[in-house]
Parts: C-alpha cells; structure tokens; sequence
C-alpha cells in the first residue's frame, strides 16, 4: 500500500457498520382492528336496511288499510291495550337509555366496571317486555280478537285486517327483541369474563340492533294503541 493511501484509510477511520432499517410494516397491519369494526357495523348496518324494507312493506300494507277502512281500523284499535302498550313502550325507552350508558361506560376504562351490569339490565328490560306482550297476547286470544272463526269484530270492515297486521308486526318485532336479548346477555356474560369477542366494536353492533328494534316499536305504538282513541 502506498503513502497516500495509508493516510486517506487513517483519515478516513475503520469502516462503520450501518445498521440495517426496521422492517416496513406490512399495509394495514395497524389499521386491521380498525378495518374489522368498520366492517362489522356497516355488516350491520346493510341487515337493518334490509329488515327495514321488509317491516316497510308491513307499514304500507297497515297504510293502505287505514285509508281504506278508516272506521273499521279505529274500532279494532281501541280494543287493544293501550296501557299495557304504554308501560312496554317506557321499557323499551329504558332498555334504549341503558344500552346506551353500557356503551358509554365500555369506552371510559374508569368507568368499565359497569357496563356489564348495565347489558344485563337492558336484556331485563327486554324481558319484562316479552313478558308482558305475553300477558297482553292471552287477554287478546280469550276476548276472541285473534283474526280467525269466532272473531268479536267479524261484522266491521277492516278490523281483521288490523289484527292481522297487529299480530304479524309485534310478533316480528318480539321475535326481533328475543334475538337482541340472547346477544345482549351473551355479551354480557363474555364483557365479565374479558372474552375478546366481547369487545367494544361488538357491543357497538349490537347497540345498533337494539336502538332499531326500539325504534320500529316507537313506529308500532302509535299505529296500533292510539289509532281511534282521539275524540
């Protein structure tokens, strides 16, 4: 080696190792979870708008009904019961107000504690609801109300279409309730255990379900308990 090049290795030092970059992290590795609970609340979404459509088409027929048959609609609505209507409309309010603050309390780490006792609250509600559309269901079978031989109201126009439409949507709608209270309770009971499927973006999913299912009620309540009562 010559005399320069001895001093141009001297200046320039022992060779450095540079050491190599950190991985890139692969696309949408961080944005998985978050992609996944989009993806399950618009799932969601797309299942409400397709019951939408079909207690939609349940509301067109009650409408037609109603334009159709006018006397006959009020006649039959008065003899639903409007004060049991009304208790499980207030349950159902409830339930949607607690459904609300479980959500809530599931985003807060300090106030996480409660939320499992808030869901199992909710599905109570839901409960004390079917129990007392049960107790109604009887009331309305034993005054022969129930669209079939013996109807009380066979003489009056529209009124078995009414009943028709008062069984078919509110036994939808307690159908609909009934599947809210087992995933609410089964959410519920994995919230108390720390299971992974019980997240928050599943309990978000759910609380969808639940305000829908109230909300049709909301829709119900007016139609089939109130109709005829105006002086």
């Amino acid at each position: 080696m010559t005399a320069p090049d001895l001093a141009a290795s001297a200046v320039r030092g022992p060779t450095a190792r540079v050491p190599a970059p950190p991985p890139a992290p692969q696309a949408g590795a961080e944005a998985g979870p978050a992609a996944g609970n989009q993806a399950g609340q618009l799932g969601m979404w797309i299942f409400l708008g397709t019951e939408l459509l079909f207690f939609g088409g349940l509301l067109l027929a009650y409408a037609y009904g109603r334009t159709h048959w006018p006397h006959g609609f009020a006649v039959a609505g008065r003899q639903t019961d409007v004060v049991l209507g009304t208790v499980n409309t207030g349950l159902l309010l409830t339930s949607s107000a607690l459904m609300a603050l479980a959500l809530a309390c599931a985003d807060h780490l300090a106030h996480r504690r409660w939320t499992g006792r808030l869901l199992w609250l909710t599905a109570a509600t839901g409960a004390a609801f079917l129990a007392i559309k049960g107790i109604e269901y009887r009331h309305e079978w034993n005054a022969q109300l129930f669209p079939r031989a013996g109807f009380a109201l066979s003489q009056t126009d529209g009124a078995a279409l009414f009943f028709w439409l008062y069984f078919v949507t509110t036994g939808l709608h307690a159908l609909h309730l009934l599947i809210g209270i087992t995933g609410v309770s089964t959410l519920a009971w994995g919230h108390g255990r720390a299971r992974p499927w019980a997240a928050l973006h599943q309990l978000e999913a759910m609380g969808l379900y639940w305000h829908f299912v109230d909300v049709v009620w909301i829709f119900l309540y007016p139609l089939l308990y109130l109709v005829g009562r105006h002086p």
